[in-house]
């Protein structure tokens, strides 16, 4: 068969496109948050760049996405590079700024060349040169320490959320940063300014203006609200507001502890298609006598205007104040506050440059399948903080990390007794994380449950729209 033929027999297949979607959007988001990452127990992904780049490997490419690369090359290609299905039709319709930005600081060269504001989602492309691999990390890595509109640090509310993909090309390396918009107004056009502090290790200051454009979105009014009087919450869906290539929700929570996590899963309209939902922006939140109010704006697959209804899955993640205790005494017991959990220390060792905590947790499943063991020991390796107790009170809340030098949290789990949930847990006192001049009556241990139980699976709710 010649390639002619080919190409029509491939472009005739039906491709389940909402199962390929649907598993993109339930993948891994790689994120850039700086704030220490933990995974909940029970969690599952799929890894869409795996489902995308066997796609690709095979030779079978979606016509439309063709037609897209056919009409946009450059920037086309870049989306399609990065499976970025919302840049693809933005390029398609010539809604992606082209950027031809270039800037060289200690022998390392970085290019922009695009940028989209859609919805919740701000995008920039770029290509850094080979010269990022004198820096510190393996070959094939590159990280960057960056800042937007003059912010520092990690309170950059551009952070929050943010994502890199990085691919190898000839010469370089090609990148794509994803970040929502993080604040309540749009403004249609304006100016992002970017500063790039470092590459790899190597520092400079990398700066540039990006022009960020975006359309007015139209607007969908719900307005209607569910309740969960046994959970303490309550969800107003306020508006859907839709871009040229996404659609955005607006959803209101009142909620009884502060750090609960309330999240929105996906839609499914009457039709059968599901919506799935992205990063969220958090836009108003607010103490008030009946609880704490929380405004959201999160990202979703584009709405059809055609539809009259749409049934919403909820789920709520508890968070459980931390428990802690002072290492001045070899076994003790650690509780929940708010879940049927216990930590039992049976005893205390230090050897050397090591300290090892013997202990046992309650409160789990009895029968404890090989996967869901193997997530419990991911999380023990996450969930203990050793604090210089100096600094109990001065850690910032939004980031309850001590100073470099006055904590350890990274330690090496393993299983003693799976029937019995008995387990060790391992510190190297003279590893990268350290506390100096340690001594146990100085150290506090705080014990994290949350991340020890699946999130909960609320009601759904249903709503017509007008």
């Amino acid at each position: 068969m010649d390639n002619k033929k080919m190409k029509m027999a491939i472009e005739q297949i039906p491709v389940p496109k909402e199962k390929v979607f649907d598993a993109i959007n339930k993948g891994l988001n790689q994120t850039d948050r700086r704030k220490k990452g933990r995974k909940r127990v029970w969690a599952s992904a799929v890894t869409a760049a795996a489902i995308l780049g066997l796609t690709a490997a095979s030779g079978f490419i979606n016509p439309t996405m063709n037609k897209v690369l056919a009409q946009t090359p450059l920037i086309g290609g870049i989306f399609e590079e990065f499976n970025d299905t919302a840049g693809l039709e933005l390029a398609r319709q010539n809604a992606v700024t082209e950027l031809n930005q270039t800037m060289t600081k200690k022998g390392v060269k970085v290019k922009l060349t695009s940028a989209y504001f859609d919805g919740n989602v701000v995008s920039v492309t770029g290509y850094v040169d080979e010269g990022v691999e004198k820096g510190h990390n393996e070959k094939g890595e590159v990280s960057f320490d960056v800042n937007f509109e003059h912010n520092k640090g990690d309170h950059d509310p551009w952070l929050n959320g943010k994502s890199t993909d990085i691919k190898k090309v000839e010469n370089g390396y090609n990148f794509q940063w994803k970040m929502n918009y993080p604040y309540k107004t749009f403004r249609e056009n304006s100016t992002l300014p970017v500063t790039i502090h470092n590459i790899n290790g190597i520092k400079g200051e990398w700066k540039f203006n990006i022009p960020i454009q975006q359309e007015k979105n139209s607007t969908l009014a719900i307005n209607q609200m569910m309740e969960y009087p046994g959970d303490d919450v309550k969800i107003r869906l306020k508006e859907v507001l839709t871009a040229k290539a996404s659609s955005s929700l607006i959803y209101e929570t009142l909620q009884k502890y502060k750090n609960d996590e309330i999240r929105i899963t996906k839609a499914i309209d009457e039709k059968g298609k599901v919506y799935r939902f992205g990063n969220g922006t958090v836009t108003e939140e607010s103490k008030q006598k009946d609880g704490y109010h929380r405004t959201i704006r999160i990202e979703m697959n584009k709405l059809n205007p055609n539809i009259h209804s749409l049934t919403f899955h909820v789920q709520t993640n508890i968070a459980d104040p931390t428990a802690e205790q002072l290492l001045n005494k070899k076994s003790f017991v650690l509780k929940s506050k708010r879940l049927d959990l216990g930590l039992h220390v049976n005893n205390i060792v230090q050897k050397g440059e090591k300290l090892v905590i013997d202990y046992q947790m309650t409160g789990l499943p009895e029968k404890l399948s090989q996967d869901k063991l193997g997530m419990i020991e991911n999380n023990l390796q996450y969930n203990f903080l050793l604090v210089d107790k100096a600094y109990i009170g001065k850690m910032d809340p939004e980031n309850p990390f001590p100073p470099k030098n006055h904590g350890i949290h990274l330690n090496k789990v393993e299983t003693i007794n799976k029937k019995t949930a008995h387990f060790q847990s391992t510190f190297d006192l003279n590893g990268d994380e350290q506390i100096k001049k340690f001594k146990l009556e100085n150290t506090i241990l705080q014990f994290d449950f949350s991340h020890f139980v699946p999130a909960k699976e609320l009601k759904p709710m249903t709503v017509e729209l007008p």
